[in-house]
């Protein structure tokens, strides 16, 4: 029980950095290169499309476990300190008022995918 304990722990966790991500993605002092990961970061972790479909099992949920930590990770590392710090205060107040609703952001998201899809099924059926 002590794994699955942790599991949502850390889980929560990271929930916590998406929003503090996204807006360290924003600020004019994020570097580009950060900023590049903190996108396809954010992206990835909200895209209901995962490398490894999550009904494989286990394997399934391996990206959930790990590609996702280790990106949120590398991205953080790449953010300077106050930048992140400030980010974070910023999302605290932010979300203290409740989730904000932004659904143009899954705009992007969407469209990546149905490109993608869009041409490996064109290539298919080729």
């Amino acid at each position: 029980m002590k794994i699955i304990e942790h599991a949502k722990s850390y889980a929560k966790k990271i929930k916590r950095e998406l929003p503090v991500l996204h807006l360290a993605m924003k600020h004019k002092d994020t570097p580009w290169y950060a900023k590049l990961l903190a996108l396809i970061t954010v992206g990835y972790a909200l895209s209901p499309i995962d490398l490894i479909p999550d009904f494989i099992p286990i394997l399934g949920y391996l990206d959930d476990i790990i590609l996702i930590p280790l990106m949120m990770t590398l991205t953080i590392k790449l953010i300077p300190n106050a930048v992140f710090e400030s980010c974070r205060v910023e999302a605290v107040e932010i979300w203290a008022e409740g989730k904000p609703k932004k659904w143009r952001y899954a705009i992007p998201i969407v469209l990546i995918w149905t490109v993608v899809i869009v041409s490996i099924v064109t290539r298919l059926l080729k």
